[in-house]
């Protein structure tokens, strides 16, 4: 069965186009893209989606209307969610208006817990032998926390993401020890939201979803440029993130951008990034964390396979 999926989160905007099979819970990629659009581009200090950033992300959505009407995919197995940087914007009509004329579906705005739920069943439906998860989602916008065993037993979304956190903050370049130190105050409030809604210490495994983990785990793996089957379920040791953490917030853009693996629309935001995954580690007391290449699109297709939209 044929389907189609799109994640439009506060930095990238990701399609998903697979074969779906519910009875073997087999999924064959068809097509996987990705393009950094910065959708939330100055959302957090205006409260709105800019003009530009909006027009980026509707011109990636016409490519990605191309591509499912070239797999000949119907309208009722097309989902569209969009997140953290749509969820906060005063003029988020806009955008759902641009994406309803140009795909001919309803995008949905959805809510972080649906998000977290969504994220869960992407990240752990091919992970055998994980008992309990913790599943940490690092957006642009936002970080999602899920707890389960097979079913969701807690989840909380809270407002960092490596965007958010790098214009919050006006990060210099390289950041500054005054700047970091407030970045990591930050941070540790969030886990303290966090926290009061999903124990973050205690799962037999920790999973760790987006670009700002995968970054970090091609950089670990000292990958010669982005490989997503070398990066899907490898094990980063915690020391090792915040190493790299570390190495990411003392160097310069430059320095940064010439790392293989680094994607241009990334280079500006992975400190932030990485510095939240190793602050998430330093919490839970993880000795390592599991890094998927499946995630909350993964689920989204599932769900639209599955009949069940808005449901993991």
């Amino acid at each position: 069965m044929k389907a189609a999926a799109i994640d439009c989160g506060t930095n990238s905007i990701r399609l998903l186009i697979a074969d779906a099979d519910p009875a073997t819970g087999e999924l064959k990629d068809l097509d996987r893209r990705m393009e950094i659009v910065r959708l939330g581009q100055g959302v957090d200090r205006t409260g709105r989606l800019a003009p530009e950033a909006l027009e980026r992300t509707l011109e990636a959505c016409r490519r990605y209307a191309a591509a499912i009407e070239g797999h000949g995919i119907e309208a009722g197995r097309i989902r569209f969610a969009a997140t953290s940087a749509t969820r906060d914007a005063q003029n988020r009509a806009d955008f759902v208006d641009g994406v309803r004329e140009i795909l001919g579906i309803e995008p949905e705005v959805i809510t972080g817990m649906e998000e977290a739920a969504l994220s869960y069943t992407g990240a752990t439906r091919e992970l055998a032998g994980a008992g309990t998860a913790l599943v940490v989602d690092i957006g642009g916008g936002s970080t999602e926390f899920v707890l389960g065993n097979r079913e969701v037993t807690a989840a909380r979304s809270v407002n960092i993401g490596c965007v958010r956190l790098t214009e919050r903050h006006a990060l210099s370049d390289p950041p500054t020890a005054a700047q970091i130190a407030a970045l990591t105050a930050d941070i540790d409030a969030a886990l303290d939201e966090a926290q009061e809604a999903v124990p973050l210490t205690g799962a037999d495994t920790l999973v760790g979803l987006a670009g700002s983990v995968t970054t970090v785990a091609a950089i670990a793996l000292e990958l010669p440029a982005y490989d997503p089957a070398a990066i899907h379920h490898s094990r980063v040791p915690a020391a090792t993130v915040g190493a790299i953490s570390d190495r990411l917030l003392a160097s310069t853009h430059a320095e940064r951008a010439a790392i293989p693996v680094m994607h241009p629309g990334r280079t500006d935001v992975i400190g932030a990034g990485a510095l939240i995954l190793s602050r998430i580690m330093a919490r839970s007391g993880a000795a390592e964390v599991v890094v998927s290449e499946s995630d909350i699109l993964d689920g989204l297709l599932w769900s639209t396979v599955e009949r069940r939209p808005g449901r993991a």
